[in-house]
């Protein structure tokens, strides 16, 4: 694991332990060895300890007593409500984006629409997707609310990591996906902050339904395994 210095040890083991968990490396029920990861990173148990109490935050694992920690089910009600809630999130920063945005902020919106529009072209799901809401993510100065943003920022792992599970859809979703998202765009840059809000909640509902298209696909499958296995 590369050291970044703008974050603290515990941060980036957590980082580390949340990309496992996005990419599937690490899977629903798993239980996280502490040992493990301290041997892999080079880290003390303490750090790792550290960074599952951070990673608890996010939703994706889960801390038991006498049993440590367990990565988090992944559930069509837990997608819905993972969803029902950014949206109420989402809604608010882009209002707030559409209230309080300067010049230089709205060429970064516009630079934001031409890297998805690449990003559609070339197929590319998650940068696409980590595009919008690592953007969102950075609007601290517009949103002016920290507690807001706080939220948003413990909700984004598992945002990921269920978005991570439409990296195969067709390109057609993908700029189904692009064109709502530019009506939020054109609402924000107009300052329509109403418009960029129910826009914003037609975009979540859009990638809740691609998500629980491929997580009730991902789940069939391995249940199809699993009958297979009993054989």
């Amino acid at each position: 694991m590369k050291l970044e210095e703008t974050e603290s040890l515990s941060e980036q083991i957590a980082k580390h332990i949340s990309d496992q968990i996005i990419t599937g490396e690490l899977v629903e029920g798993e239980r996280i060895q502490e040992l493990r990861i301290a041997k892999e990173l080079d880290v003390s148990r303490g750090s790792v300890r550290e960074a599952l109490l951070l990673l608890e935050r996010t939703h994706l694992i889960h801390i038991y007593p006498r049993r440590g920690a367990i990565v988090s089910e992944m559930s069509s009600q837990q997608v819905k409500s993972l969803f029902d809630t950014s949206v109420l999130v989402l809604g608010h920063i882009v209002q707030r984006i559409s209230e309080t945005w300067r010049v230089h902020e709205a060429e970064q919106l516009q630079q934001l629409m031409d890297h998805l529009a690449e990003q559609v072209k070339v197929g590319d799901t998650e940068k696409f997707y980590d595009g919008i809401f690592q953007y969102l993510a950075l609007q601290h100065d517009m949103v002016a609310n920290p507690y807001l943003m706080k939220f948003y920022k413990e909700l984004l792992p598992s945002l990921r990591r269920s978005y991570f599970l439409t990296l195969n859809t067709s390109r057609r979703e993908l700029q189904e996906s692009l064109a709502l998202f530019k009506l939020v765009a054109d609402a924000v840059l107009i300052r329509k902050s109403h418009q960029a809000t129910l826009f914003m909640e037609d975009f979540c509902r859009h990638l809740r339904h691609l998500v629980l298209d491929s997580l009730t696909r991902m789940k069939q499958i391995e249940l199809a395994w699993a009958r297979r296995s009993r054989r």
